[in-house]
């Protein structure tokens, strides 16, 4: 919307135009402006602010990936975004080995200088966080900020707020749900140079987070594990496909300390165009590719790059269609700049 519209007021002002385009059943509009105040002063009441794409504060590594988030909520430290990152994940069911092995790399990561990031679930991520407390640690949750989850995490989410940072997508008070982890787990990657993986099942949400990582041009470490036991399935095949066998925190710092040092300016996120000079809103794509993306467009989710090769029309005409349908309820985004029919 801002790279069409130059602005966010121009952008506000299209929506309910564009929903009417996409056949939307129902009026879209932005919420009103006590309604924003009202949120933003439930932010202050908690110590939480918003951080917005293309402005400064947003993390710089995680405005370069190509579905980045448009608004963070973060409660806690700022300067923690500023440091470059590595993620540990995992298994939720993990053994003993597997958290105090997560929690001793964590632990080694912190002292090398880095911000361990992980999911705030319990098992590996909830070891890792520990681990990593006293040097700098960062949640991603798939809730609110102020929501807790699991339950018997929160002492330590109590205490990432407090030392740490957590950080979300979704506003306050939202519950998590088994469709946001998924979306979550881009972010956990996107913030992070690595991502190491401890214990992890075959099909579990630490693979999608390592498929992430590869996406966005991250380094991929994995634990190796006993072949007898299924929570090591994942990160066995992980190994099988090319990540860098984990055992202690030098196999992580010796393929990331060259990132780090003697330190590149870090990727500078993408400015937001300036307002065009001409108050005429940008061309619409017409009404005959409306329809030739929906008749491409199915439940299975599809790269929006395909649409743009089979409609053959230009990225910023799909881009357009897409906005129109998806503000009109009609199509659904995914992780991995994937979209489908609702």
């Amino acid at each position: 919307m801002l790279r069409r519209f130059g602005s966010a007021r121009a952008a506000i002002a299209a929506l309910p135009r564009l929903a009417r385009k996409g056949a939307s059943g129902g009026a879209v509009a932005a919420p009103d402006r006590a309604a924003a105040a009202t949120e933003l002063a439930a932010l202050s009441r908690l110590g939480a602010r918003l951080l917005c794409w293309g402005e400064p504060g947003y993390p710089a590594a995680l405005a370069a990936i190509e579905d980045a988030p448009p608004v963070l909520i973060l409660r806690g430290r700022s300067d923690l975004l500023d440091r470059p990152m590595v993620a540990v994940v995992g298994a939720r069911n993990a053994s003993a080995g597997g958290r105090r092995l997560a929690g001793d790399l964590a632990r080694g990561l912190g002292e090398a200088g880095f911000v361990v990031v992980s999911g705030l679930a319990r098992g590996i991520d909830a070891a890792a966080h520990a681990g990593a407390l006293a040097s700098g640690s960062v949640a991603v949750v798939a809730g609110g900020v102020d929501i807790v989850y699991p339950e018997e995490n929160r002492a330590l989410h109590a205490a990432l707020a407090e030392s740490g940072a957590i950080l979300s997508e979704l506003p306050l008070g939202s519950e998590p749900q088994a469709r946001h982890f998924p979306r979550r787990n881009r972010i956990i990657s996107g913030l992070a140079l690595g991502v190491v993986v401890v214990e992890a099942a075959a099909r579990s949400g630490s693979l999608i987070t390592a498929r992430f990582a590869l996406e966005q041009g991250r380094e991929v470490f994995a634990v190796p594990g006993s072949p007898l036991d299924p929570r090591c399935r994942g990160t066995n095949d992980l190994l099988r496909n090319g990540a860098t066998l984990t055992e202690t925190v030098e196999d992580v710092l010796l393929q990331l300390r060259p990132l780090v040092e003697p330190g590149p300016p870090p990727p500078t996120p993408p400015a937001i165009p300036p307002a065009p000079p001409a108050a005429m809103p940008a061309p619409v794509a017409d009404e005959s590719g409306l329809a030739l993306i929906v008749e491409r467009l199915g439940p299975t989710p599809v790269p929006v790059d395909e649409l743009v090769r089979q409609c053959h029309l230009s990225a910023a005409a799909v881009a357009t269609l897409l906005l129109e349908l998806e503000l009109a309820g009609r199509v659904e985004r995914h992780p991995g700049n994937l979209v489908s029919l609702r």
